[in-house]
């Protein structure tokens, strides 16, 4: 089937990430026909560098208006069209699906949630006064939603290093733990690495880009650690990539859906830095992750990862690091069991047939 699938990006890489995956888990595993239209197609294409050749040459990637440019890019009818996290279709293009003798499914890709009420919306139908059929489908953790996006499943040990990480991984201390970053600007980073540094080990913390300069830190003055703390930068890195540092290190900071399933994926310990929302709204998607991720969980796992989610420092809770590490590989395996189906892109496949 065709697939379009419209992005508009809001939250920096993670719609847009998103989309990506989805795109090339359609094509690639299931063989499907996707053209993706973005309104913000340089990021688009940097998370598509570095990807083999034989993935991205499947996926059409085009500009947000050439979905309405009859002129150079004429639409054809898709099977299916997703509006990625509800953003509206182009008024042209829905013009030309209204005029079309093949009428397409529109499917309302939700935002990822542990929520139980996501398990009563899943799959209901939105009916529009246009008279097309659509659909809200939303991707979950539970059986009984649109799952999530597994693809490619990550390998749990994996000592080929990217090319465009040689430099930085050469720096590593070999007894270091390792941590990566990847958070919002409000995150207590400063205060949290300066606790850090009291633990009494040593720890390499791999900033992602843009960390450096976005959190305002330097090595040098801004920030105060000892030696035994070192801050490294590395690069932006394809998304193959960035599940490569996630599976390398030995906790994660993650922020964005994408990357938040991915760090789950790796089998590590991690932080979510779920995007922080006026009517903290974001307090109740992470308290209800929380009680599914935790639920055969031990007290003293479940308190040192309540901890770590509030951001308490890391002396709180850095004595259950080695439970935390097990617990995780745990849920890890129970993910995949889950998503034996295939995940999200194999339920929206299931979906519309």
């Amino acid at each position: 089937m065709r697939w379009d699938i419209f992005c508009q990006i809001v939250d920096n890489y993670g719609d847009a990430g998103i989309c990506w995956r989805l795109a090339r888990s359609l094509t690639s595993l299931h063989g499907q026909d996707v053209r993706i239209f973005c309104d913000d197609l340089p990021t688009l294409n940097l998370l598509a560098s570095g990807v083999d050749d034989s993935i991205t040459k499947k996926i059409d990637l085009q500009p947000w208006e050439a979905s309405y440019d009859n002129a150079r890019h004429p639409v054809t009818t898709p099977e299916v069209v997703i509006e990625a996290f509800g953003c509206a279709l182009p008024d042209r293009y829905l013009a030309g699906l209204l005029i079309a003798s093949k009428k397409p499914i529109i499917i309302n890709l939700e935002y990822l949630s542990a929520e139980p009420w996501v398990v009563d919306f899943h799959g209901k139908a939105s009916p529009q006064a246009h008279g097309l059929a659509k659909y809200f489908f939303f991707p979950g953790f539970q059986d009984n939603t649109g799952g999530i996006l597994i693809d490619p499943i990550p390998k749990e040990s994996n000592d080929s290093i990217p090319q465009v990480l040689k430099s930085t991984w050469a720096k590593l201390r070999p007894h270091a733990k390792r941590i990566s970053v990847f958070c919002y600007p409000g995150a207590p980073l400063g205060k949290w690495l300066q606790d850090l540094s009291k633990v009494g080990e040593d720890f390499d913390v791999v900033l992602t880009y843009g960390q450096l300069e976005q959190l305002n830190l330097s090595i040098s003055n801004s920030i105060d650690l000892p030696p035994h703390i070192q801050l490294l930068s590395i690069p932006f890195v394809s998304q193959d990539e960035y599940d490569w540092v996630l599976s390398q290190c030995d906790f994660n900071i993650v922020r964005g859906e994408d990357s938040f399933v991915r760090a789950q994926l790796a089998g590590k310990p991690f932080i979510w830095h779920i995007y922080p929302q006026e009517d903290r709204a974001h307090e109740v998607k992470l308290a209800a992750f929380l009680d599914l991720y935790l639920e055969s969980a031990n007290e003293c796992v479940r308190a040192a990862c309540i901890d770590a989610m509030h951001w308490k420092l890391p002396s709180h809770w850095i004595a259950a690091f080695d439970a935390w590490s097990s617990y995780s590989k745990a849920w890890r395996a129970q993910l995949l069991q889950k998503q034996g189906d295939g995940g999200l892109a194999a339920r929206l496949i299931r979906f519309v047939a």
